[in-house]
């Protein structure tokens, strides 16, 4: 009895959260249309170009990462709405030397207490093989579960030099506008697509 109940609980949360990620989804979409198409791999490699060189001239930790990292995923623009429930929405491309090797979205949802919309992006540095090799080994990666990964605010960019990364994966946001308080990738889903579809 007790496993039938825990079963049909279960699945009503899962049916609950299924519905929420699509009203969610629905409001991103109302709310910015340019999502509501993915956008072509040379604008997302246009725009990935403009926000990693905005990047590099405001922060220089960043930069200097870009020289010892194996590769680098760039989101140039996450959006970012909510109204009790949240979620955010965004495409990027992954560069290793130099190139683009793959294309990627980042999807959350959020609950609780807030309200309002944003823009920012973000940029993960992979530090190591081993972490560049779990993304590219995951059918959805989900952060904050795999490889650690290391936000880098302010204070921690000005004392961050290559001599002490070790391993892992460096998060930088940048071009935040927008009222709603917090950034957070923590909980993200990044998964591979093909741009145009």
């Amino acid at each position: 009895m007790k496993t039938q109940m825990v079963t049909a609980i279960s699945q009503r949360v899962k049916h609950m959260s299924q519905l929420g990620l699509t009203i969610i989804l629905a409001a991103l979409v109302l709310t910015f249309p340019r999502i509501s198409a993915a956008a072509t791999a040379a604008e997302i490699n246009r725009d990935a170009n403009i926000a990693l060189e905005k990047l590099y001239q405001t922060t220089p930790a960043a930069k200097k990462m870009a020289e010892i990292a194996k590769g680098i995923l760039v989101f140039p623009s996450i959006i970012k709405a909510g109204l009790v429930i949240g979620g955010q929405y965004g495409e990027g491309v992954l560069r290793v030397g130099g190139e683009s090797t793959g294309y990627y979205k980042s999807v959350a949802a959020s609950y609780g207490l807030q309200a309002g919309a944003q823009s920012f992006g973000y940029a993960l540095f992979f530090v190591d093989e081993e972490s560049l090799n779990y993304l590219k080994a995951s059918q959805g990666w989900e952060i904050g579960v795999g490889p650690t990964i290391v936000v880098v605010d302010e204070g921690a960019a000005r004392s961050l030099s290559t001599s002490t990364v070790q391993s892992g994966i460096y998060a930088f946001f940048f071009n935040q506008k927008g009222l709603m308080a917090g950034l957070s990738i923590q909980g993200s889903k990044i998964t591979q697509f093909v741009p145009g579809q």
